[in-house]
């Protein structure tokens, strides 16, 4: 048997003579492979972005059982749908009206010949028609919010969307303070419209969710099982999912987190050079001393 090292299709399935499948597999490999036919959809067809949409799709069916239990999910909407196939997972689990919305109309046309219960829009994330769109009860935001150059104004047009509950998954760069990088993508279908975004670290996101107007934000106690969730000995963790809300959620794997006030001065003052910050924590831990010590015994 030999497979394309490619796409993993079964070329030959039966040992035969070297001069019958060498030409099979030429054939294949420059008219055939879909990387070769279709480079752009092979960004999302290919075997290790299939497993990564299927382990997704298997982590969050467990909380949408219990939202549609607890607070009611008859429409969702899917911004950055790519080829559409959480969209249709969406229609699939019984969500009566599922929206898929992506800012490449090629992207759209294979996902309409894909999941036909499925209605989708073309628009840029960054100026989403919200009036004309409606509201959602589940608004989801998979893999799309680091790929853009206005990620809070984005958020924000999510929070405008969202009637009950909103997941969002994004790259996140490493940090413990709320900050965006600004880096230069690859001319991809599977990139942003400009290749140019802004990457946030978690607690940015924390604040950009909480700051759109979110009552509650939860992070995941356990994150899905690919590993670009997962800290390595070389990599530290790639990816992060949360859930924003405006009604509170009980589930043991939530966790509700709390934004971070960073003002520029003192501790986030990120003009102080280190000596200044140093000598500023020991003044500060000195006059709390000295307080102490001077304030009279009861």
């Amino acid at each position: 048997m030999f497979r394309c090292k490619i796409c993993l299709q079964t070329l030959v399935a039966n040992a035969q003579p070297h001069e019958r499948y060498v030409p099979i597999i030429q054939r294949h490999e420059r008219e055939e492979c879909p990387a070769t036919v279709t480079p752009g959809l092979w960004l999302f067809d290919n075997p290790v972005t299939r497993r990564f949409t299927d382990d997704r799709v298997e982590f969050i069916t467990p909380l949408l059982h219990e939202l549609r239990k607890t607070v009611g999910i008859d429409s969702a909407v899917d911004v950055g749908c790519g080829l559409g196939d959480i969209s249709g997972f969406l229609s699939r689990f019984g969500i009566p009206r599922v929206v898929g919305i992506d800012g490449r109309s090629e992207n759209l046309v294979e996902a309409q010949k894909r999941h036909e219960d499925v209605v989708f829009k073309l628009a840029d994330a960054e100026e989403l028609p919200v009036e004309q769109l409606g509201s959602f009860d589940l608004v989801l935001c998979f893999g799309l919010l680091y790929h853009l150059e206005s990620p809070l104004r984005v958020i924000r047009k999510l929070h405008a969307l969202t009637g009950k509950v909103l997941m969002i998954e994004s790259m996140c760069v490493p940090g413990d303070t709320p900050k965006l990088e600004l880096l230069d993508e690859c001319d991809g279908q599977n990139q942003g419209l400009n290749y140019l975004a802004f990457y946030p670290s978690e607690p940015c996101l924390v604040k950009m969710l909480t700051r759109a107007g979110f009552p509650f934000v939860y992070q995941f106690l356990k994150l899905p099982s690919n590993s670009l969730y997962a800290e390595t000995a070389q990599r530290k963790r790639l990816r992060t999912m949360m859930i924003a809300s405006k009604v509170e959620l009980f589930d043991a794997n939530l966790r509700l987190v709390q934004d971070q006030p960073r003002i520029a001065t003192e501790y986030a003052d990120p003009w102080a050079k280190l000596g200044r910050r140093v000598r500023s924590r020991l003044g500060r831990a000195h006059r709390a001393l000295r307080a102490r010590l001077e304030r009279p015994e009861p």
